[in-house]
Parts: structure tokens; C-alpha cells; sequence
């Protein structure tokens, strides 16, 4: 990442943005989002690891975006992408409990989602 986006990262930002747009980022997103969150805020984590999930996180915060936000399907689609490629950073650190957790957040908030369309996102953390 180019820029520290850290600094734009704060927990009441996540909540406030992920509340304004998680029927338009989807299902998908929120779960990566969720599960950075929860993986980051988990009492083992290293500071490495919470330095480049509140990165990837302040990114989907910070209102001037690579891809604007609001544009239908595509808009998320960066924030997608450096979610993933952190995801992929601090796979190891992903515990059956965090993921169970962001799932039940997602479950509260979308209704029941089919495990089928977390199963890519799922085998990136196995």
C-alpha cells in the first residue's frame, strides 16, 4: 500500500461505514471485513498483523478511493481486493472461533447467508 491508511483506521469509523454500506458492498465484503476485524482485535495478535489489517481496514474507511464506493457491483471491488491480499497475510491467524463469530455478525445483519457464497473467502483462511 501506497499511503498509511492506518491512521484512518478507528473502530467506531468501521462500525459508522460498514452500517452505511454493507447492502451495497455485500455480503462477501462485510465477511472479509469482519473476519480482519475480529482477527485483529484478537488478544494473540502481533503488531504486524494489527498494523495490516487497520491498513486494509482504514482503506475501506478513507472516503477518497481508488474505485468510488458507491458505484453498484464494482465499487467495492478494490476494497475486495486489498482485503484479500491481506487476508491471505495473516491466514494462519484465522481461528474457527473468529470465523464463527463473523458469520454470526453477518447472519444478524444480511439474514441467513448460504455458506456457499463465503466458501471462497473461507478457503483462503483453511
Amino acid at each position: 500500500m501506497h499511503e498509511d491508511y492506518s491512521k484512518h483506521y478507528s473502530e467506531d469509523s468501521l462500525w459508522k461505514k460498514l452500517q452505511q454500506v454493507s447492502k451495497i458492498a455485500g455480503a462477501k465484503v462485510v465477511y472479509v471485513v469482519l473476519l480482519l476485524y475480529y482477527t485483529m482485535n484478537d488478544s494473540g495478535m502481533g503488531l504486524k498483523t494489527k498494523i495490516s489489517i487497520a491498513a486494509a481496514l482504514g482503506y475501506f474507511i478513507f472516503p477518497a478511493d481508488a474505485i468510488f464506493d458507491l458505484t453498484p457491483i464494482i465499487g467495492y471491488s478494490d476494497d475486495l481486493g486489498v482485503f484479500l491480499f491481506v487476508l491471505s497475510q495473516v491466514a494462519r491467524n484465522i481461528t474457527p472461533e473468529i470465523k464463527e463469530k463473523a458469520k454470526q455478525k453477518l447472519n444478524d445483519w444480511f439474514g441467513t447467508v448460504d455458506p456457499k457464497d463465503l466458501s471462497e473467502i473461507d478457503s483462503k483462511t483453511d
